[in-house]
């Protein structure tokens, strides 16, 4: 991806890397303080899903947190209420910028790494000023959320965040949190190399992010609370999919009003879709598929909806709730 030094870091991060590694505070009963997150391997079989608790009663087996959300539930999945045709401003606004895993101890951070954490808060301002440009479209607000950079285990508004878990968005406190030694996993282990392979995990999480603003997640989590274990899978799967093609719109996006895309940033972006499909997770870690314990999609899924909001460039694209065929 294109980026210098003339452009923008995030002010929206916490590093919480010289803490080490964190661990204790509060848990959800049974539960493992699990956002809204990438799937990874475990050892011993089987393979990471999303277990969140509602404090209080309720169990939401592969769900979601009870939200904080700007839009009230019911109705019908999908997306709210918009404008049929999206339309941003292309020219920058005046005075505004452009747009189970290792865990790493407590040890100094190398240059390498300086460097990916740059990159990522370039990555998270791309994802703000798009955003930002594409909820002001619809007269509507962007609450920008915040990314906490740590290794092996620190403390969040979901419980405690393991970098075993791979990275996450926890809807309780609005911030993604990611180990940074997750690219390297993602490269070596997955085979899915390269810049834009990361900016695509970052903009992922956001995805889910903009979808809680949107009341999308809340629908889901009421919806989820009244189904099976496989239906709410299948559901969960839908939502995944959505933050995939999300995703893909701001790539998009951001191309559009940066040129940030380079020769061969799509073709990484799709590879890592591809390696972290369900199937290809479950085929790494018990031997076999099993497609009703999907919850995050197949490579082929994940591969197609991000390709969709890449080449659309429109949010209203990326309705996988009504869709017929995933």
């Amino acid at each position: 991806m294109r980026y210098d030094d003339k452009d923008r870091e995030s002010d929206n991060v916490e590093d919480r890397r010289s803490q080490g590694g964190g661990g204790g505070g509060f848990r959800f009963p049974g539960g493992g303080g699990r956002g809204i997150q990438i799937p990874m391997g475990r050892g011993g079989g089987g393979f990471s899903i999303t277990t969140l608790l509602i404090v209080g009663a309720i169990m939401l087996l592969f769900g979601l947190n009870p939200l904080d959300l700007l839009r009230g539930g019911g109705g019908g999945f999908g997306l709210p209420d918009l404008p049929q045709n999206q339309r941003i401003d292309r020219q920058p606004q005046p005075g505004g910028s452009p747009f189970e895993l290792p865990g790493r101890g407590s040890a100094p951070s190398s240059a390498g790494e300086e460097e990916a954490a740059k990159f990522i808060r370039r990555v998270l301002a791309d994802t703000e000023d798009v955003w930002n440009r594409i909820f002001q479209s619809f007269g509507r607000k962007y609450e920008e959320p915040r990314l906490v950079m740590f290794r092996q285990a620190t403390n969040s508004g979901c419980g405690t965040g393991l970098a075993q878990m791979g990275p996450f968005y926890c809807p309780l406190d609005k911030k993604v949190y990611l180990d940074l030694s997750f690219f390297n996993e993602l490269s070596r282990r997955f085979g899915a190399p390269g810049d834009f392979a990361q900016a695509y995990v970052v903009s992922h999480e956001v995805g889910h992010h903009v979808q809680m603003l949107l009341g999308i997640a809340e629908k889901v989590q009421t919806a989820k609370q009244r189904m099976s274990e496989r239906q709410a899978n299948a559901l969960q799967v839908r939502m995944e999919l959505q933050a995939d093609c999300f995703a893909g719109v701001w790539a998009s996006l951001a191309h559009q009003l940066k040129n940030r895309l380079q020769p061969g940033d799509v073709e990484e972006g799709l590879r890592a879709a591809a390696a972290i499909g369900d199937d290809m997770i479950q085929k790494q870690t018990q031997g076999r598929v099993v497609p009703e314990a999907f919850t995050h999609g197949s490579s082929e899924q994940r591969v197609r909806w991000f390709r969709r909001g890449l080449d659309s460039g429109q949010i209203q694209q990326c309705d996988t709730f009504n869709a017929s065929d995933l």
